[in-house]
């Protein structure tokens, strides 16, 4: 069945549904990818989604699963009932797996994995073992390990015997009698190899490994930086314990990234289209009220600096510029920093060189704005004096923000706090107050010649 596009496809599968044609939903999603399914999942009114659900094999349920947030991927596993959630559970990789199980108590984890066979519950509690954010629990340990004694025939063999449960074919990971990685065999090099070749003699020794406990954006940059298609993971005395494979890596890159936009933004986690505004708003509120109380202190600078306010009227007309500047350059240095902190590896070296070039971005900008600004408060106020006092303090104020807006982020990073969580409305606000602070200070020292 052909249906020309997504709003099509949505009433042909609500009409199906509503007929109860379970042939017909198959003929309806049969060519379409899992996101896909996923996607239309997720719009289908909440009355369809319990038949939806039914409909779904059990390899179409788990692929479903792999596109959902953790409450939808819980609500699907309660709708469809415990007999059919084991089955899916089986057939999950270990990380899609933990990334299900984490962070629920464990009553509610010891539940779901109960009717698991030993073998994966084994596995899945010794992922979930490992601290949050690690390789360890990240990797999966569906891969295949040949020993170094190994022919290629009965490499082959294994293989074959072995395909359907790995996650990855591309490589074979070589270990010893102790179990511990010494080398990799690609599907190409067995392929090219004579039968009985031995694996010891065609591996390569030369290997990247993760550790069990390097975090997961590390991990995501080696196999950036080497294009690999997975990476084995060892634990301390080298023993290999699972392999990350670059869909793993996808997910965390883009995982990462909106907990990060999230923190910028101070917008809360997990808030999307269809998040209710009292769940929104209960989200926001914690950063706001704080933002609102630090804000505060802007509101005690201008009522200390009233006296000026009141002979020279005039100053009041640059007050939101100088800070709305201020503001936007420290935030834009926080995104430059926040990203290079997740792309590259910052030494002290690197992290003084980041800060010399947005410290001289900062002057550049500065003298630029400044010099612009003084020229139109002369021409619109008459005042010289006014001009040297407005364009000197954004000056100043744009140089302080620029640092700002570098150093924070540095800070946190150095004492393994999230760098995102200097948070743009954080900055602005921080850079809200030193602005005026100095545009204020700057004033009364020239009040005598701005009156």
């Amino acid at each position: 069945m052909t249906v020309q596009n997504t709003s099509e496809l949505a009433s042909a599968l609500i009409r199906v549904l509503k007929e109860g044609k379970q042939d017909t939903f198959h003929d309806i999603i049969k060519d379409l990818q899992p996101f896909d399914v996923a996607v239309q999942f997720k719009e289908l009114p909440v009355k369809h989604r319990p038949l939806f659900l039914e409909f779904l094999t059990i390899k179409e349920l788990t692929e479903l699963l792999r596109h959902l947030n953790q409450d939808e991927q819980l609500h699907v596993l309660r709708v469809i009932g415990p007999e059919r959630s084991t089955a899916i559970l089986g057939m999950m990789k270990n990380n899609d797996l933990a990334f299900l199980l984490t962070g629920l108590p464990k009553a509610q984890v010891d539940e779901l994995i109960a009717e698991m066979k030993q073998e994966e519950m084994d596995n899945i509690v010794s992922i979930m073992n490992y601290p949050p954010k690690t390789a360890g629990r990240a990797m999966t340990k569906r891969y295949i390990w040949i020993h170094s004694s190994y022919t290629v025939d009965r490499a082959v063999s294994k293989l074959k015997h072995f395909a359907n449960l790995a996650t990855y074919l591309n490589y074979l990971y070589v270990i010893d009698d102790e179990k511990k990685l010494i080398g990799v065999v690609s599907y190409r090099d067995l392929l090219l190899a004579e039968p009985h070749a031995l694996i010891v003699d065609i591996m390569s020794c030369n290997l990247i490994t993760a550790d069990v406990l390097m975090k997961q954006e590390q991990v995501a940059k080696l196999i950036a930086h080497y294009d690999y298609v997975s990476i084995p993971v060892v634990d301390e005395t080298t023993i290999l314990v699972g392999i990350i494979t670059v869909d793993n890596v996808l997910d965390i890159v883009v995982r990462e990234a909106n907990e990060d936009i999230e923190m910028l933004l101070a917008s809360g986690k997990a808030i999307d289209f269809k998040t209710k505004p009292l769940v929104a708003a209960k989200k926001r509120l914690p950063w706001l009220i704080l933002l609102l109380f630090i804000g505060l202190i802007s509101g005690s600078i201008i009522s200390r600096f009233e006296a000026t306010l009141e002979q020279v009227v005039a100053l009041a007309f640059f007050m939101p510029m100088i800070a709305g500047m201020t503001g936007n350059t420290g935030t834009q240095s926080l995104a430059v920093v926040v990203r290079g902190l997740v792309t590259e590896d910052l030494s002290f070296k690197k992290s003084l060189k980041l800060l010399v070039r947005e410290l001289i971005v900062g002057i550049l900008i500065g003298v630029t704005c400044a010099i612009l600004i003084a020229v139109i408060a002369y021409v619109w106020q008459g005042s010289f004096v006014l001009g040297i006092v407005v364009g000197s303090s954004l000056l100043a104020t744009l140089i302080i923000g620029t640092i700002a807006g570098t150093i924070i982020p540095l800070v946190l990073h150095k004492f393994n706090v999230d760098p995102a969580v200097a948070s743009g409305p954080l900055i602005t606000t921080i850079n809200d107050i030193l602005s005026l602070l100095i545009y204020f200070e700057i004033a009364t020292m020239f009040i005598s010649k701005l009156m």
